[in-house]
């Protein structure tokens, strides 16, 4: 028995000081080296305080912001450590009151707007977590936004164009807007 147990132990202790000690420092060391920015978190800082992720989404509800999607996370939006996605079917009737609620309510905050509303305004992402929403949901939002900050809608529809990220290598995904960063420059307006 003597002879199974010490070449077992001696693997026990080589493997775990790899997997455990020399694969994760190892690992660290390059993100740090190569991808540090995303290794600690995409965060955005402006005036030397963090202010967000450019991974994670920010919950917007005041009238002169842009919007992001629903979040499905709980039990507050965008919580980061609660990721995922609701799970209800197209025909579940959880889902279909929760995007006739959404349907009202951005009415509500738009009287008169009778532009079809973009499926991402009313819908989450599959991780509850997106940061962006697509150039038809900005522009949805263009008119509310534009009373409420007391500019033209021309304007606004200029600095969602700019920025409007176009698809990843050129073919990977689709068009899309950083609802922190947009709301940011909005900021930056004032």
């Amino acid at each position: 028995m003597k002879e199974h147990l010490r070449p077992a132990l001696t693997m026990l202790l080589l493997m775990t000081v790899l997997t455990g000690v020399v694969y994760p420092l190892t690992v660290t060391g390059l993100a740090q080296l190569f991808f540090q920015e995303q290794a600690n978190g995409s965060v955005i800082v402006r005036e030397g305080k963090v202010i967000g992720s450019n991974l994670i989404g920010q919950y917007f509800d005041k009238p002169e912001y842009f919007w992001t999607r629903p979040s499905a996370t709980t039990p507050f939006p965008y919580n980061a450590a609660a990721s995922g996605g609701s799970n209800l079917g197209p025909a579940n009737p959880v889902l279909i009151e929760a995007v006739k609620a959404r349907v009202i309510a951005l009415r509500a905050a738009d009287p008169g707007n009778d532009v079809a509303i973009p499926v991402d305004l009313v819908t989450s992402s599959g991780s509850g977590l997106d940061p962006h929403i697509s150039p038809a949901a900005a522009f949805y939002q263009l008119r509310r936004v534009a009373r409420a900050q007391g500019i033209e809608e021309s304007v606004l529809r200029d600095l969602v164009a700019q920025h409007t990220q176009g698809r990843q290598l050129g073919v990977l995904g689709e068009p899309r807007v950083h609802v922190l960063l947009l709301n940011l420059a909005l900021d930056e307006r004032r």
